[in-house]
């Protein structure tokens, strides 16, 4: 039902074989002076006589063989001034197509046909174009590493026909959704595939091997395109919004119901063939799904997945080195001031985001696998509201006006290979900190992408009123083709490196190992499709002075059956560690020895009713604290146009111990129960492929009950505790959202959304039991309603030019 289901059924084999050259499939590229119509019906007459690709190979269930004729593909390419045009002929049992309705970039349970260009022929960078048998499209940005940009949008058409032969598909994909070269003859990869959802299987053009690294190198070829030129890309899309928000402050002076509109636009420009520049001006994010808060009782922030589009989409180049944590623009940033407020004043209204002002991006390639990146953002400064013992109310600037930006240079090498240089940089007004961080990043691979070495440096630099440089390095080497892989990781950072600000980073000073071993079997047996295992050994120590910090194994077996069910064993092993972060002030903690297991079963999603789950336990040594977790999921899809999906987890732990508070320079640990229940339902009903409504619902409960009290030791111990009670040290903390969204793609890139969404969060230090009351007290809470109205419309430079012809 979710797009990541997709991603998971398509891309699980990123690790692939690169065929010889000379067993490489050729396509010869055809032009076409009179272009097909796009309705999904194979009669025009320049379809006729093109040459078919043809003979599928399976990645899934029996990697290698081809096709059979009853269920065979056929595809056709034409190009001419303007696009590419695709002939697609499924051939099926019409009745067992699968096509169910689900929004733009999702699949859900449905059948799909694809293409993948390489423009360049580089065999590392790619764009994908997928169509399923409800019409739906999907589009994809992949990167030499066979990573997939899920995000990435373009503007094309397509059209699908459900006949008695199986089905059919058109797509005309324009120039301008492709960057290439200007070489008066050229040569593209080119892949194709095809899914049938309902016996797992896909299929390839060129071979795609499980076995050995690489994706978009296993292509073949699209030969003699002639005389194409890249056309001016420019797109505007200027949007309206308007908010109704409504949240029961009841304070004089301060409205409980506000109101507001916005404008502004997203700007898209071909600067040459190969970079675009992307911005967006007073952006609006206001229709983003809600971040799914939880009660965090560990000493690390909690990382949320980014739901907005213009920092998901086209960032491979900027997430090199993975210092770039979108959200801390204006989402979550990392610096916040609160010293102008004081003992006697209350918060009244604190502003938790920032508004992003503008953000522009500048991506591409050259013909020479020189891919450049340039990202600047502006969040405008945070106000807080605070009222004064006095009853007078002031606005105090809890963030500055800043400035974040990332330059990135990677060069593609040989054998799907590269170096990359990137630098991250915040400016914030005023007299805050800014920081600056630089990575040097290569990564290598032996002409059959049998074995690898990558790795880099880093240097974090913080100017402010205190200046520190920090340093740190990766370096990782193995084998990661064949059934038999291994690899070795090393990662290293001293006490003062530190890329949070821009960047998600929870710790530092250490000098982490990791040694991981797999066996993986994708030829499938009488009773499996697939199996893999594997085996991790970690171990850790502190930069600086050098003591021990952990030791843990960790291990596991996945099976695909026959059935299409998946079920997956997990074992781990953690010994006595000295931790340094639990109690707050630096101070080591022996945490004990621990063990854990779970079992997770998936079923076939084809079934129109399917369920799942997973049970996990873990044990800790110390007062044999236990953890279990029940998890368990069900998906009903009615037809093609309703689902529903419900998703129950309890987590329920007894006598863990961690630190709870601090006294002075001491900290204070308990030992406690806790009960975690989490609750969600999502519903979407889709009028059609370009028409739909989604639902979800979320109740979020967790507590924490201290039984008893103790005094951590300078020799890492605990002792009891005998001083005065401590109170107000238990948690009771809820959380319930609701997002309703309804979009509507009216023309080609243009959308109306309504989105309705209720939020409310209690935090108490004291329990309340049972969960039906926890319900009852955060539906009676403040609730945060809001109600917004986007209208976002797409328009091409040239279209417009024609029109206006």
């Amino acid at each position: 039902m979710k797009r990541c289901a997709f991603l998971f059924l398509l891309f699980a084999y990123s690790f692939c074989h690169a065929q010889d050259p000379a067993k490489e499939k050729q396509l010869v590229a055809v032009r076409t002076s009179q272009s097909p119509k796009i309705d999904g019906v194979l009669d025009d007459a320049c379809w006729v006589n093109v040459p078919i690709a043809t003979d599928f190979f399976e990645i899934r269930p029996t990697p290698g063989r081809v096709e059979g004729k009853a269920k065979r593909t056929e595809m056709k390419v034409l190009y001419d001034d303007v696009a590419i045009y695709v002939y697609a002929r499924m051939y099926d049992n019409p009745d067992s197509v699968s096509h169910e309705l689900v929004s733009r970039d999702n699949v859900g349970n449905a059948d799909f046909i694809s293409i993948i260009f390489d423009p360049f022929y580089d065999k590392m960078n790619g764009n994908g174009f997928f169509v399923t048998a409800a019409g739906v499209q999907f589009d994809a940005k992949y990167s030499q590493i066979g990573d997939e940009d899920p995000n990435w949008n373009a503007v094309w058409e397509s059209e699908v026909k459900i006949d008695d032969q199986g089905w059919t598909c058109e797509m005309k994909i324009p120039y301008s959704a492709l960057r290439f070269s200007s070489k008066d003859i050229q040569n593209w990869g080119l892949n194709f595939s095809r899914r049938i959802q309902r016996t797992n299987t896909q299929t390839f053009w060129n071979f795609v091997d499980p076995k050995v690294n690489g994706f978009i190198n296993q292509e073949g070829l699209w030969m003699g395109v002639k005389d194409i030129k890249p056309p001016l890309r420019l797109s505007f899309s200027p949007y309206v919004s308007g908010y109704i928000n409504h949240y029961p402050i009841n304070l004089p002076g301060v409205k409980n119901t506000t109101a507001r509109f916005n404008g502004g636009m997203d700007v898209k420009y071909g600067i040459n063939n190969s970079f675009t520049l992307d911005m967006t001006l007073v952006p609006d994010f206001g229709q983003v799904q809600s971040d799914n808060r939880i009660l965090n009782l560990t000493p690390f922030e909690v990382k949320f997945n980014e739901n907005r589009q213009f920092f998901t989409e086209g960032t491979e180049l900027f997430n090199k080195g993975d210092l770039f944590y979108s959200k801390r623009i204006g989402s979550i940033p990392s610096y916040y001031n609160y010293s102008q407020i004081t003992n006697g004043d209350k918060i009244v209204k604190d502003q938790t985001e920032a508004k992003v002002l503008n953000a522009t991006k500048i991506s591409g390639r050259t013909a020479k696998g020189l891919g450049i990146g340039i990202f600047n953002a502006i969040t405008n400064s945070m106000q807080t509201e605070v009222e004064d013992a006095n009853g007078n109310l002031r606005e105090v600037e809890t963030q500055p006006l800043t400035n974040y930006n990332i330059l990135v240079f990677d060069q593609s090498l040989k054998n799907n290979s590269s170096a990359t240089f990137i630098n991250t940089n915040v400016l914030r007004q005023g007299s805050a900190y800014d920081a600056n961080v630089s990575a040097l990043l290569f990564n290598l691979n032996n002409k059959d992408n049998k074995y690898f070495v990558n790795g880099g440096g880093k240097m974090s630099y913080i100017r402010g009123k205190e200046t520190s440089t920090g340093y740190s390095y990766t370096l990782r080497f193995g084998k990661q083709s064949g059934n038999f892989t291994w690899n070795y990781n090393q990662v290293y950072a001293d006490d003062k490196f530190d890329p949070s600000d821009m960047g998600f980073f929870t710790n530092n000073n250490f000098l982490d190992q990791r040694l991981g071993f797999g066996y993986n079997i994708f030829k499938p047996s009488k009773w499996y499709n697939e199996w893999q295992n594997w085996l991790n050994i970690l171990y850790s120590r502190r930069a600086t002075p050098g003591d021990y910090q952990s030791f843990g194994l960790n291990g596991g077996s996945y099976v695909r059956f026959k059935n299409l069910w998946s079920a997956e064993l997990d074992v781990n092993y953690d010994a006595q560690r000295n931790d340094f972060y639990e109690s707050r002030n630096g101070q080591v903690y022996k945490a004990p020895q621990s063990f854990g297991l779970g079992l997770y079963i998936n079923p076939n999603r084809a079934k129109a009713y399917n369920f799942g789950g997973n049970i996990r336990y873990q044990e800790q040594q110390l007062f044999k604290e236990r953890s279990y977790n029940f998890y368990f999921f069900q998906n009903l899809r009615l037809n093609d146009k309703i689902a529903f999906g419900l998703d129950l987890n309890f987590n329920p732990n007894y006598d863990y111990v961690n630190w709870v508070t601090s006294l002075g320079n001491q900290s204070i640990f308990s030992r406690y129960d806790r009960r975690t229940v989490e609750n969600s339902f999502d519903a979407k009903y889709t009028f059609t492929n370009k028409m739909g409504f989604t639902v979800v619902l979320r109740h979020y409960w967790s507590d924490r009950r201290n039984k008893e009290f103790f005094l951590l030791k300078p020799d890492g111990n605990l002792a009891d505790y005998q001083g005065a009670p401590l109170m107000g040290t238990d948690r009771n903390y809820n959380v319930f959202n609701i997002d309703l969204i309804y979009t509507w793609q009216f023309a080609p890139g243009s959308t109306l959304s309504v989105s309705y969404k209720d939020a409310a969060e209690t935090y108490d230090t004291f329990y309340t039991q049972r969960y039906n009351r926890n319900l009852d007290g955060i539906l009676s809470a403040p609730q945060n309603n809001s109600l917004s109205v986007k209208v976002l419309y797409y328009i091409d430079y040239l279209d417009f030019k024609k029109k206006k012809k």
